[in-house]
């Protein structure tokens, strides 16, 4: 009996070995180091865990208006567009990754507080997904952003933007809000927005509409630096950041480019013409003055200190005598117009044909759009056709309409 107790209490001592041992050979972890090929899983392993939504703590930033802000960080290889795809680009990422996922290099963590160009707090406690863009160069920056999907109301006079029809013509069908001038301020908050953003014109609207629980970012894109921080902001808010980089890396690519070509050519003297009148033109302190020094420039008009479009009468004009003569892509005269001007017979750009209007079929390249440098790539190829050839402006055109709005503008 003794001898019986004592074999069955063997075998269960070596039952519980047994699976004592294969439960350490299921468990165990290999040394060798991960290669770059390693499952998501795996990887996701390794992160942090992320704090639940009860502890998470707010994201606050100031946000800083330099175009510098983050200037060694990689772009991910999926960050444009392909070449040829639809106009409806990627899906905005989302805002809630899965527990324990890796997190993408620009992804925002929500609530978030941002700083908008009128120096107020602005606090998002979740990605927003109904956007109204109450302002043109909002709206198309939107658009290249790959969130044209989320506006529910933009500003009026869409139908007179032909990037809208060209890139997103579903825009054209949505509620206006009004413009700086008169605003609606009911009808935008009727279309229970997420996030709106305006014009710095607008701050009184803002105010109010923050006061009914609907968050407001105001911008102010005046200058090139300006425009970065536009483009840095909206990105922030909508968890678009890699986009915008890579938008803004081609901008920075351009114009080291250009400045590289333009080094050491000589700089015509350049007179930029506004949209109302021949006599309307841009100082010193204005975006389009910096588009001519940044094409290869100097603009003829730059004592001028004006911050806004100043008028001039035919005498100064000759007093300054420009080489060349640039109209407003909007103009409501003609370069023929200037041509035949009888009081422009002795000006040097027309007396050489050297008058010329900014082109417009897509945008106004002349003033702060995302598509800016695009202006000065076109300019500088009419100041230093030898150095900017015309073929090549035209495939860094195509190649930009292509990767962020989804058309080609040669064919449009």
């Amino acid at each position: 009996m003794n001898k019986s107790y004592s074999t069955k209490k063997m075998l269960s001592l070596l039952l519980a070995l047994t699976m004592l041992l294969s439960t350490a050979a299921c468990g165990r972890t290999d040394d060798t180091p991960k290669t770059s090929g390693q499952s998501q899983a795996d990887a996701s392993s390794q992160a942090p865990e992320a704090s639940s939504p009860g502890g998470a703590s707010q994201n606050t930033e100031t946000f800083l208006p330099d175009a510098s802000q983050d200037p060694e960080a990689s772009v991910p290889g999926d960050a444009s567009q392909t070449p040829g795809t639809s106009a409806s680009h990627s899906a905005p990422a989302s805002s809630e990754p899965a527990p324990g996922a890796e997190q993408p290099e620009y992804e925002v963590q929500y609530p978030v507080t941002l700083t908008d160009q009128a120096g107020r707090e602005v606090t998002l406690a979740s990605q927003p997904k109904r956007l109204v863009s109450g302002y043109y160069i909002s709206t198309s920056l939107l658009i290249a952003l790959n969130l044209e999907d989320n506006i529910v109301g933009i500003e009026a006079k869409a139908d007179s933007r032909p990037i809208y029809k060209l890139s997103a013509p579903a825009l054209l069908d949505l509620p206006n809000v009004g413009s700086a001038k008169e605003f609606d301020l009911e009808g935008c908050a009727a279309l229970e927005p997420d996030l709106v953003i305006l014009p710095i014109k607008l701050k009184s609207a803002a105010e109010t509409l923050t006061e009914l629980g609907f968050p407001v970012l105001l911008v102010n894109p005046e200058t090139q630096e300006m425009l970065t921080e536009t483009i840095h902001l909206i990105a922030k808010a909508t968890n678009t950041e890699a986009q915008a980089q890579a938008l803004l890396d081609f901008t920075a690519a351009q114009e080291e480019r250009l400045s590289g070509l333009l080094d050491t050519a000589n700089s015509p003297t350049v007179y930029l013409a506004g949209n109302s009148s021949l006599l309307s033109t841009a100082g010193n302190a204005m975006y389009q003055s910096d588009l001519i020094r940044r094409a290869g420039g100097i603009n003829a008009a730059a004592e001028i200190t004006d911050a806004y479009w100043a008028e001039i009468d035919y005498e100064r004009l000759l007093h300054w005598n420009p080489d060349y003569i640039i109209l407003a892509s909007d103009a409501a005269y003609t370069v023929e117009d200037v041509l035949t001007d009888p009081n422009l017979a002795d000006c040097a750009a027309v007396a050489e044909g050297n008058v010329y209007q900014m082109p417009g079929k897509a945008e106004s390249w002349d003033s702060p759009v995302p598509g800016s440098i695009l202006g000065i790539v076109w300019l500088s190829g009419i100041l230093h056709p030898d150095l900017c050839p015309e073929t090549d402006n035209e495939a860094i055109i195509n190649e930009y309409y292509e990767n962020f709005y989804g058309f080609l503008y040669s064919e449009n």
